[in-house]
């Protein structure tokens, strides 16, 4: 039988930034590295989220400023509940405004806030998702940082501003760090 989580180690690492800016993509490096280290990890991507809030048809409702908004304190909701229990919570969310990264400050245990700050050349270059062709065809609207006004992280715990040559792995490296305050390597 295995012990009990130790509810004093929970944690939120809120992953935040533009659509195609790599959030999910850097959580899924670093859940593992810190499963190894022995932590329990639990990661809520955004779009899987959104899936099981039932918000994924394109709408002002589900992508409106007061949508978004109303998802992402259900987001920070949740990480906290999960948090509280012991459990490091890796949350990869666009969810940039100033009302949940205050909220997140003030009420999640442990809390560390990464930003990545993608120009939109790049995003739009990126793309993954065809949010900003689409955007740009006009079938799509109300687009995080396009039509849709967001509130960029004042003071992230982490900036990581787009540079052609930083590698995932360095981003892994000093997230990891951060987290554990300067000391060695998970």
């Amino acid at each position: 039988m295995s012990s009990p989580p130790d509810v004093s180690k929970g944690k939120v690492i809120w992953v935040t930034g533009l659509s195609g800016s790599g959030k999910s993509t850097l959580a899924k490096e670093v859940v593992p590295r810190l499963r190894v280290a022995g932590e329990t990890v639990v990661m809520l991507d955004g779009d899987e989220m959104r899936a099981v809030f039932g918000a994924t048809k394109a709408s002002s409702v589900n992508h409106g400023r007061a949508g978004r908004l109303a998802l992402a304190m259900q987001y920070a909701k949740l990480c906290q509940l999960i948090a509280n229990q012991g459990v490091t919570v890796v949350c990869s969310t666009i969810s940039m405004f100033k009302e949940v990264h205050s909220w997140n400050r003030e009420n999640q245990p442990s809390y560390l806030e990464v930003y990545l700050k993608v120009p939109l050349s790049e995003l739009r270059n990126r793309d993954p998702k065809g949010i900003y062709r689409r955007f740009d065809s006009g079938e799509l609207s109300d687009v995080a940082g396009l039509d849709l006004q967001v509130d960029e992280p004042k003071y992230p715990d982490i900036l990581f501003e787009f540079k052609p040559n930083l590698k995932l792995s360095d981003m892994v490296e000093e997230l990891l760090i951060k987290l554990n305050k300067g000391e060695p390597k998970l």
